[in-house]
């Protein structure tokens, strides 16, 4: 029996990741430089990428003020950005199944539930597991682990939904179904390792969930 739905935050509930390149590429156009998109690619959803986004700026710029400029430009791109497709169809479902709602993120705590304040959602989740709360990041089970200690289920009564290879790699470890959300910035990821892959959260139903993962092949 399914009892417990664990979510990601960047990039499947919010698309906060896009916001995040296109600013670094505002501030690149903005001075008349030249940003490698395709490397600050390889870092979305990892902890152990060493990549430094102002290397276009040469050693001696002051990347304080760029980040500050960075800032701005993200802020404004990410309020813009809708909530994800199947997002809110999907928590209202669960919440009124009575099954427990919990967040995994490696972000902070004030940005995750900063933004799902703002957008209605916190009252969804029964618990929050943010960077910080345990001694490793994803793709550690740690943070996983922590949720499933937290609500009192086991592993194969959870199902995990992420956006990237590090968070499904950590579900994984952990116990949980993973179903992965690929977006924009994580669709060239391997998820050859989870148990289901759809193009958004809308072809993810609780039914079709139930249904899937309370399978004898699944058992």
């Amino acid at each position: 029996m399914i009892r417990a739905l664990v979510f990601d935050f960047d990039g499947l509930i919010v698309d906060t990741e896009t916001p995040l390149i296109e600013a670094y590429g505002d501030v690149h156009a903005a001075h008349g430089k030249v940003f490698d998109r395709t490397e600050f690619l390889q870092m979305v959803g990892h902890v152990d990428f060493t990549f430094n986004p102002w290397k276009a700026f040469g050693p001696h710029v002051n990347e304080a003020a760029l980040e500050a400029e960075r800032h701005i430009h993200n802020r404004r791109r990410t309020l813009a950005q809708p909530i994800l497709p199947g997002v809110a169809e999907l928590l209202d479902a669960a919440r009124a199944a009575k099954l427990s709602i919990a967040i995994a993120s490696n972000s902070s705590h004030e940005h995750v539930e900063g933004h799902l304040k703002r957008l209605g959602l916190h009252p969804h989740f029964s618990f929050f597991a943010c960077r910080g709360d345990t001694p490793s990041p994803k793709p550690e089970p740690d943070l996983y682990k922590l949720v499933l200690n937290w609500l009192g289920v086991r592993g194969h009564e959870a199902i995990a939904f992420e956006d990237s290879r590090a968070g499904s790699i950590a579900a994984k470890r952990a116990g949980l179904h993973v179903v992965a959300v690929p977006n924009g910035s994580t669709a060239h990821h391997d998820f050859s390792h989870v148990d289901w892959q759809v193009g958004s959260l809308r072809d993810a139903s609780l039914a079709t969930l139930r249904a899937r993962f309370t399978s004898p092949a699944t058992q």
